[in-house]
């Protein structure tokens, strides 16, 4: 795949894969949104618009837009929003390129392990079934608009992601600070598993996706899954700090709400990456410890 496309792509892991593109020297192509009098702008999916020949010529897209879930109190009006950034958005991007001659190939795209809702100790692979919640709703709503492109022929690969590790973005780089003062600690108790994944294992599995000839729903974690006590104490470790102020439940429910809290903090989900491992990909880093480190190198 030589020339492909990028939605979200200034986004973290955006960001992480158009470098690596760039390094495989393949011809990436930014899919800015905005309106139609901005000449830099690709699509509009707010608007259902989608800028004519802006994905011709493309093996394949990287579909990655979507509003952040961890941004923000989860009110009506917020959900609606993060149900339309990949719901609808999807389909307007799927609609425009079934109207394509000469189609995409391959069509990678984000999903969530927040797919699996809040299963406790039990271990999860992608033959596990949905669980319940806003997220596992979302997830599967995103999935199911996304699974139309192979209606029109190109290869479809849906990659749950756990929550990505990285310094500059996502939930580390927020709890980095209380860390390095020494208030950081295990939340809820700490025993929750937490699906987690390196930036650079993320953009890895992408490109695997990307050349070899898999399809389906995959999920994004590492191999050894943590439970919040184990992130809290490896976290604690590589910024040479303790990590023994506990949060409690309650207080994270009064921050977040409840429902936010339960399905994003206080849930848990012990996730493994079954199929990906079976394809062939080998993982970077294999466990908490080690994706912190990468992390914070």
């Amino acid at each position: 795949m030589n020339r492909i496309a990028i939605t979200g792509s200034s986004g973290l892991i955006g960001a992480a894969l158009r470098e690596r593109l760039s390094t495989d020297r393949r011809e990436v192509v930014r899919a800015f949104r905005g309106n139609e009098s901005d000449p830099s702008a690709l699509w509009n999916p707010e608007k259902g618009w989608v800028k004519p020949g802006a994905f011709a010529d493309c093996n394949a897209i990287v579909h990655l837009a979507g509003a952040s879930v961890g941004e923000g109190r989860w009110s009506e009006a917020r959900k609606r929003e993060l149900v339309s950034s990949r719901v609808d958005a999807t389909r307007v991007l799927i609609d425009h390129l079934a109207t394509l001659p000469q189609r995409p190939k391959v069509f990678v795209t984000a999903s969530g392990a927040g797919f699996y809702g809040d299963r406790g100790d039990e271990l999860l692979t992608e033959e596990s079934a949905k669980g319940t919640g806003f997220l596992s709703d979302l997830v599967e709503g995103w999935e199911r608009e996304t699974s139309r492109a192979a209606e029109f022929g190109m290869r479809v690969v849906q990659l749950r992601f756990g929550v990505i590790l990285a310094k500059q973005g996502g939930a580390l780089k927020k709890l980095l600070l209380p860390f390095k003062i020494g208030a950081g600690g295990p939340i809820g108790g700490g025993k929750q598993y937490m699906a987690l994944v390196s930036l650079e294992d993320a953009v890895g599995a992408i490109i695997f996706a990307l050349d070899h000839e898999i399809s389906g729903a995959f999920n994004v974690v590492t191999p050894q899954p943590a439970t919040n006590a184990d992130f809290t104490k490896a976290l604690g470790k590589a910024v040479h700090r303790p990590a023994v102020v506990p949060m409690p439940g309650f207080a994270m429910r009064l921050i977040l709400g409840a429902e936010q809290a339960n399905e994003m903090i206080l849930g848990g989900q012990r996730v493994l990456p079954r199929r990906l491992e079976a394809a062939g990909f080998t993982f970077q880093h294999s466990d908490v410890s080690a994706a912190l480190a990468s992390a914070l190198a």
